[in-house]
C-alpha cells in the first residue's frame, strides 16, 4: 500500500470511528435495533480499495473504543470487512455495491447479539432489526453519499 493509499485508509478508519461515536451519543450504535451512521461509509470501496481497509479498521476500532465484548470486535469487524470486499466486487452498480454490507451484517450481527450479549429476542426479530438498521445506513445513505460524491466530483 503506497503513502496516498495509507493515508486515505487512515481518514476513512478515522470518520467510521467518528461516526460511529455520533451514533453511540443517540443509543444507536449497538444493541437490537441499531443505525450506525458510519456504515454508510461502507460503499466508499466503489471508488477506493483503501477503503476496504479503512473500514475494516475503523470497525474494530470503534467496537474496541466502545466496549463491545471481543466476540463481537472480531465478528462485526469480519462482518464489515467481508461488506466492503463485496461492495468493492460490485462496484460496477453502485445500487448493487450497497447489497454486502446488509447482507453479511444482517447475518452475522444477531448472532452476536443473542450468543455473545444474551440478547433475549429471537433471531428471526433480530434480523430483522439488524437489517433495517443496515439497509437505512448502507442502502439509503449509503446511496446518498455516492450521489454526492459523483456530483461533486469528490472520488478519492
Amino acid at each position: 500500500m503506497n503513502t496516498k493509499n495509507l493515508a486515505k485508509a487512515s481518514i476513512i478508519a478515522t470518520l467510521y470511528v467518528a461516526l460511529t461515536f455520533i451514533s453511540a451519543f443517540f443509543g444507536l450504535a449497538s444493541g437490537a435495533i441499531q443505525i450506525r451512521i458510519s456504515e454508510a461509509l461502507t460503499v466508499l470501496p466503489l471508488f477506493t480499495t483503501a477503503a476496504i481497509p479503512g473500514l475494516t479498521i475503523g470497525c474494530m476500532l470503534s467496537n474496541i473504543l466502545t466496549g463491545c465484548a471481543l466476540w463481537d470486535v472480531i465478528f462485526g469487524t469480519l462482518a464489515t470487512f467481508l461488506g466492503a470486499v463485496g461492495s468493492y466486487l460490485l462496484k460496477q452498480s453502485k445500487y448493487l455495491a450497497v447489497i454486502p454490507p446488509i447482507f453479511f451484517n444482517t447475518l452475522i450481527i444477531p448472532f452476536v447479539l443473542r450468543w455473545v450479549y444474551g440478547a433475549n429476542e429471537v433471531l428471526p426479530y433480530l434480523f430483522f432489526t439488524v437489517g433495517i438498521g443496515e439497509i437505512i445506513s448502507c442502502g439509503i445513505l449509503g446511496i446518498i453519499l455516492i450521489k454526492y460524491l459523483k456530483k461533486h466530483n469528490r472520488i478519492f
